[in-house]
């Protein structure tokens, strides 16, 4: 993620915050007086009643637990933040300078530093890899979870050294072993997230490196590999070139491998692929059927042993399409709308195969450098934030609460109001288009162990506004919000969403207060956190939520005018020190709103989730120990259950799903495609639970009758050659006229067949969303979680 803070730039590097990259301006800008207009919308004047400075007994609490570092070193050098281990509050700093790589060995340095308390002191351990200079890009890799594990990627030139060199620890740091490599890794080391002995990496000599006993040997197990992903198990997946070498003009001619034995034996799985990537439980292909040919989509469910041709309505070859997110049910894929830079297209989301595709979202927003809006919130089952673009221009917000079934705009916060011209008063959220040109400096934030709580940058009006925006809360996953705090702020999830943080980001000044909330942002204290203020780069805490440690990171200048890195890490659990008990906790339905009541409410994808909730009054702490409670109980199936299948859509406003009229007569080629296609226009939601109730209404249509008789096709996951494998089983039970009319037809229809293949739409696939800031830490594996691997293909850059 990039912050635009100044000339400052933020790089995260990892998932959840686990390592971060700070670059030093060479100079901040100078401090500017401006008045910042904010006709479109008024805040109610009790907005500002409910914040406060901290107490005396607070404030000396909180003096004796905020601890300070100042980092020194020379102009331009990188600042690297990495966590390691989870609850083991170690942290590894990685200062670099930034100049070439001829000069490491003439002067310059990196600095190692670490601290095992969460922040509070550092020590300088530069000795410990004996000064050698690490990567800055992607020097520090560490493994998931509770691991102690970590490597550090020494920099080397390629030129005079035949391999690399890389240190590695299994006590957090503490100590490091140097290991000679036979090879120069390209990218960052990819731990298993199951066996963290084994280690696997592309060189630059496009070899494929693996180890297995935690980087002390390596074994080359392939050769020309461009990209890799784990799998399941010991299962990896990989691309590699005709003869083993990488070509750039050849990557529509690669090969697509797996294997389940950690590399000893291997089966190629498909051909002539372009790219391929991994989610949830599919694994899709990026296919040129013939040489020149557009490429199409195939998936796999079954970890590629079959494949089937993806079906995505309505897409030329200049198309630009990406996976969006995904877990073992379904995904969510977004296919651009004709035309150069048209910046929106449609987002489609999946059967439980991944085969069948059904319009959920028209326009939706895919922005400059690829951008997208469309944000998981993890608080709640079932939830997404996404942004459209109007046909007038306007970017707006809307949101689901049953995986894509439908859409609807958010509501405005009651603290605030529009304008009187204003016809349309709605909140909008910015996401990861606002944050990549600079209006915001975070994306929204949301936890899965802060039950229904999201917390973001926004605005009110018809539109999503250019002007500076301010942090919005839900605590009901998005159904109701406040407006908590003005102007554009870092903040961070604390304490399993028992704690708030959060500080104001500026250009043209410094920053020394923080503020924080334990009641879900309804109200907040402020607290001076230095004497000396600096320019705030950002927030840094422990992946997840459960911690009660915030750093704040920054620069100030020095005295000699050189500015200076400083990290002021602040201990709230010394302030919230009363345990949590069952009196401060209440039920809470999901999905449940105004207190209505009946058998539906609350019924999202097939069953209600009633959790135990901390009460917004209750000032204390959940812990380390705090687990998420739910109940689930089963609700009747509603057409809220159902998406539209295949061909259908539903009208803004409506629940109906009416047919898609420009595929109307494509029925019976998609039909031949798949076999059978019988549709009622709906289908149920993937892993939707619901029983009884609502059943769409049974119809015949062409597509039945045309496919009622048609065998399904047995895809060849070798070659994708369905083409060439039509087989039309025609039931003969009347004279010899009908077997030869019934013969003529079968001709006519592998024809027609044929032809569909010759024009096939063709779908660019990139590299997935989850893979465009790729760590080198594993996330914690899950049942819908993808594990770390680096697969850095795209067709983004064929997108002219």
């Amino acid at each position: 993620m990039i912050w635009g803070l100044s000339a400052l730039t933020l790089v995260c590097l990892a998932v959840l915050g686990e390592a971060l990259t700070f670059s030093r301006p060479l100079a901040h800008e100078p401090p500017r007086h401006t008045r910042r207009r904010r006709d479109s919308w008024a805040i109610k004047s009790n907005f500002m009643a409910c914040k406060s400075p901290v107490s005396p007994k607070e404030l000396k609490v909180l003096d004796a637990n905020t601890y300070e570092t100042g980092f020194h070193g020379d102009d331009g050098f990188t600042f690297s933040l990495t966590w390691i281990g989870d609850g083991t509050g170690v942290i590894l700093v990685l200062s670099t300078v930034s100049a070439p790589l001829e000069s490491f060995y003439e002067g310059g340095s990196t600095r190692l530093y670490r601290s095992e308390d969460y922040g509070k002191s550092f020590h300088d351990i530069s000795h410990a890899i004996n000064n050698s200079f690490i990567k800055k890009d992607f020097g520090i890799c560490a493994g998931s979870g509770n691991s102690q594990q970590v490597i550090l990627i020494a920099e080397l030139p390629t030129t005079h050294n035949p391999g690399g060199v890389i240190f590695t620890s299994v006590d957090s740091g503490v100590t490091f072993k140097l290991v000679q490599l036979p090879f120069h890794p390209a990218q960052p080391i990819s731990f298993h997230d199951q066996n963290q002995e084994c280690l696997l990496v592309i060189g630059t000599d496009s070899g494929l490196w693996l180890s297995q006993d935690f980087g002390n040997n390596w074994s080359k197990i392939h050769d020309g590999v461009y990209s890799f992903t784990w799998g399941p198990g010991n299962t990896l997946f990989f691309s590699y070139g005709p003869e083993n070498t990488v070509d750039a003009d050849k990557q529509g001619e690669l090969f697509l491998r797996r294997t389940r034995d950690l590399g000893r034996t291997f089966t190629t799985i498909s051909q002539n692929i372009f790219t391929f990537g991994h989610i949830g439980g599919f694994l899709f292909t990026s296919v040129m059927e013939k040489q020149g040919s557009p490429r199409v989509i195939y998936v796999s469910s079954d970890q590629g042993d079959n494949f089937n041709k993806a079906l995505l309505p309505t897409a030329s070859s200049e198309q630009f399409y990406s996976l969006l997110d995904g877990d073992e049910d379904m995904i969510f894929i977004h296919v651009d709308s004709p035309g150069d830079n048209s910046y929106f297209g449609t987002i489609y989301t999946s059967d439980d195969r991944g085969i069948l595709y059904s319009k959920s979202l028209e326009r939706h927003l895919f922005g400059m450098e690829r951008k997208s809006d469309f944000t998981n919130v993890t608080s709640l089952r079932g939830v997404y934030l996404t942004n459209v673009l109007e046909e007038d221009g306007r970017i707006t917000t809307v949101i689901t609460f049953n995986k894509g079934g439908e859409w609807r705009p958010l509501r405005k916060p009651e603290n605030v109001e529009c304008g009187k011209d204003v016809k349309r008063c709605n909140l909008h959220i910015h996401g990861e288009h606002s944050h990549y040109i600079g209006i915001s400096p975070m994306v929204p934030l949301t936890d899965s162990a802060a039950v229904g709580l999201i917390i973001a940058h926004g605005n009110v009006g018809d539109s999503i506004s250019a002007s500076k925006p301010d942090v919005y809360v839900s605590s009901d996953g998005g159904y109701n919000w406040i407006c908590t705090l003005r102007g554009p702020h870092y903040y961070s999830i604390l304490d399993s969403g028992g704690l708030l943080v959060a500080v104001e980001t500026h250009k043209d000044r410094p920053v020394n207060v923080i503020k924080f909330s334990t009641d879900e942002g309804q109200c907040w204290k402020t607290y001076n956190f230095t004497t000396q203020p600096f320019f705030i780069a950002g927030l840094a805490s422990e992946p997840g939520s459960k911690t009660m440690n915030i750093s704040v990171f920054g620069y100030r200048p020095d005295d000699d005018d050189q500015p200076m890195w400083v990290a002021v890490t602040i201990d709230f659990e010394q302030l919230l020190t009363r345990e949590c008990g069952d009196e401060d906790y209440v039920e809470w339905l999901a999905h449940s709103d105004n207190g209505e009541t009946s058998e539906t409410v609350g019924c999202v994808l097939g069953y209600k989730e009633t959790f135990r909730k901390l009460k917004m009054m209750s000032v204390c702490r959940n812990g380390r120990g705090y687990v998420v409670s739910r109940q689930h109980t089963p609700c009747p199936c509603t057409r809220e259950d159902y998406m539209c299948d295949y061909g259908y859509y539903r009208h803004e406003n409506s629940s109906e799903c009416v047919a898609q009229e420009d595929l109307i007569d494509k029925t019976l080629e998609n039909c031949l495609k798949l076999g059978e296609l019988h549709t009622t226009g709906y289908r149920k939601i993937p892993s939707d639970k619901c029983e009884g109730g609502f059943s769409p209404p049974r119809r015949m249509d062409e597509s039945e009758k045309h496919c009622g008789n048609s065998s399904k096709d047995s895809p060849s996951s070798h070659h994708h050659q369905r083409t060439d494998e039509v087989w039309l089983q025609i039931v003969i039970s009347v004279c010899v006229g009908i077997v030869v009319l019934a013969v003529i037809v079968a001709v006519a229809v592998t024809a027609r067949r044929e032809n569909y293949s010759q024009r096939s739409t063709a779908y660019h696939f990139s590299a997935l969303q989850l893979h465009e800031d790729e760590p080198c830490i594993a996330p914690e594996s899950g049942p819908s979680s993808n594990r770390v691997s680096y697969q850095e293909d795209s067709d983004d850059e064929l997108i002219e």
